[in-house]
């Protein structure tokens, strides 16, 4: 979809045309765009991801299971960087349950994946 290594994949699924509608977007139409969608997703009884991409992430898929949610990710790192982007790294992500009574993802790492597409 894409030649800028830096730009973000697509999750695996998303329809082309709303991949096209939001790469045109600016960052206060993401965000709420971002919003919006929990709205949807909490009006569906359903949780939002516990995946939240770090700065610098690039998502490559997600797959919810019981209990745990797998992914795949590329990650940049500084500039000037001339192996960017390093991975894909393949990781669990469960929620930690804190004796606050707050839960945070927990990234369990797995190691580097081979996709098919590469």
């Amino acid at each position: 979809m894409t030649s800028d290594p830096k730009k973000p994949t697509p999750p695996e699924g998303l329809p082309d045309q709303l991949v096209l509608e939001l790469h045109q977007l600016n960052a206060q139409e993401l965000r709420k765009t971002i919003i919006h969608a929990q709205e949807l997703l909490s009006f569906q009884n359903e949780s939002p991801s516990p995946v939240e991409p770090n700065p610098g992430d690039d998502i490559l898929q997600v797959t919810e299971h019981d209990g745990y949610t797998e992914v795949v990710k590329r990650v940049f790192c500084s500039e000037g960087c001339d192996d960017c982007p390093h991975g894909p790294y393949h990781y669990y992500v469960t929620q930690e349950h804190h004796p606050n009574g707050t839960e945070k993802p927990y990234w369990r790492f797995i190691g580097k994946i081979e996709l098919d597409d590469e």
